[in-house]
């Protein structure tokens, strides 16, 4: 688990006033989560207590062998120092998984409610990703769909390079001129990318806006907020490290040129109704009100990120259904950053077909990780159909690939699975807000989303 300041990082914190402290809360800090409501729980619920605290211990355990594998832990501080100390084999670790999954599996549920259902086959799917993650630490060799499959309960489409030509043609006649058209890409972008000295006022009043816009649908827990900071040198674009407590440490990569657009994306994405308001949400629903200490602990590799990643991409559209996102972005965040807001629509066009190339990501990351292509292979496929430019940036998600391998399909595929899901409740817009938030306050899983929508 992340922690701490890094040296040469910008802090932003609330007290700059304004749109600053509409978006940010107090510096977070770290330790126990404040004590549960009283609730009576069922007999079926009393079992997945017990089995919950032994699940947050055995990630935790299994966290000191992994590392980046605990994404947050607010919970009981003492069981955080006891997996510190445990030294138990792999083999060992994995035993006691397989038990506790045939145990959860094997609670009798009787008339329980769905979300006591959905909480035992939360249980079991984030205890089995553990065993196979456990699995692939030992030397098993997955291919790809069977990693993503085993780790995130889902597996993504596979595309043609047809399908990613079609939409390059399409491009190609929006970005005229001589040379590739990654390179024609990367220059026509360079008049929409974020001087360094806006940042922190575009992003701030993004994330004022993203803030405003969730806060209309849906009930944030008091005093939730999150603490600002640019850092370099890293394989992501940005990352939301949860802290308990309803606060969050928003991180935002300034290696490559940010553009405009990314202001809004990651202002909803890791914030608002993103990672943050999710873990928040979860922490005030199921932590705070159930005592279910299952939530206190986010295991990366495991269901529950491709539901993170999928409800925060969506998110967006939810904040800024329709052309909502552009017009304010042509209207409020192009003059905050001084480029011309008349060039809006037509970027905006640009954008909408690069997203079709989403899926160009997976393709790369299943050829690489099964062998088929090596990193350099890797980065050429992701320049010439996911027209990642300039040359660092494909270089830059290869390295994302070598982390963090089939994880690459929680972004579209989630979103893909979360926007079916919320689009079947129907058009109406307060109904789909209710589908996401019940997402975001729920143990569902992304095999239960598919079979729901």
């Amino acid at each position: 688990m992340l922690t701490a300041h890094r040296p040469g990082a910008i802090w932003m914190a609330a007290a700059l006033a304004g749109a600053l402290a509409a978006g940010c809360g107090a510096k977070p800090e770290n330790g126990e989560a404040p004590p549960a409501a009283a609730q009576r729980p069922s007999e079926a619920d009393q079992m997945l207590n017990g089995t919950a605290e032994r699940y947050v211990k055995l990630v935790l355990e299994f966290g000191e062998k992994d590392p980046g594998y605990v994404d947050a832990y607010y919970g009981n501080a003492t069981w955080s120092e006891e997996a510190q100390k445990r030294s138990r084999s792999l083999g060992d670790i994995q035993q006691e998984a397989q038990a506790l999954i045939a145990e959860v599996r094997g609670i009798d549920l009787g008339d329980a409610p769905e979300i006591v259902r959905l909480r035992r086959e939360y249980q079991a799917r984030q205890l089995e990703a553990l065993a196979a993650r456990v699995e692939m630490l030992s030397g098993k060799k997955l291919k790809f769909d069977e990693e993503s499959k085993a780790l995130y309960d889902a597996v993504a489409p596979t595309h043609t390079e047809a399908e990613f030509q079609g939409v390059l043609d399409e491009l190609g006649g929006l970005l005229p001129g001589p040379g590739p058209l990654s390179e024609r890409l990367t220059a026509y972008r360079q008049q929409f990318a974020i001087p360094k000295d806006k940042l922190g006022v575009v992003f701030q009043t993004a994330i004022a806006e993203c803030k405003r816009r969730t806060a209309a649908h849906v009930a944030l827990p008091e005093g939730e907020g999150f603490y600002l900071e640019f850092v370099k040198d890293k394989p992501w674009s940005a990352y939301n490290w949860y802290k308990g407590r309803v606060q969050s440490l928003i991180e935002v990569n300034t290696d490559l040129p940010i553009y405009i657009d990314r202001a809004v994306d990651l202002a909803c994405h890791e914030g608002y109704p993103g990672h943050h308001a999710y873990n928040a949400l979860l922490e005030q629903h199921l932590v705070r009100d159930r005592d279910w200490q299952e939530f206190s602990v986010y295991a990366l590799y495991s269901p529950q990120s491709l539901i993170g990643e999928g409800t925060a991409n969506y998110g967006v559209e939810m904040a800024f259904p329709g052309d909502e996102k552009l017009a304010y972005e042509r209207d409020t965040l192009y003059p905050l950053a001084g480029l011309d807001p008349a060039k809006a629509v037509a970027y905006q066009r640009v954008l909408q077909l690069l997203k079709k190339l989403s899926y160009a990501d997976n393709e790369a990351a299943r050829r690489y990780l099964d062998g088929a292509i090596d990193a350099r292979a890797a980065a050429d496929w992701l320049e010439r159909y996911a027209l990642l430019t300039p040359r660092s940036r494909a270089e830059q998600r290869v390295r994302f690939i070598d982390q963090y391998r089939s994880y690459v399909i929680n972004y579209n595929l989630g979103e893909d699975l979360v926007r079916r899901y919320v689009e079947a409740q129907g058009a109406d817009p307060e109904r789909r807000w209710e589908a996401f938030i019940g997402i975001l306050t729920s143990p569902r899983l992304p095999s239960g989303l598919a079979v729901a929508s």
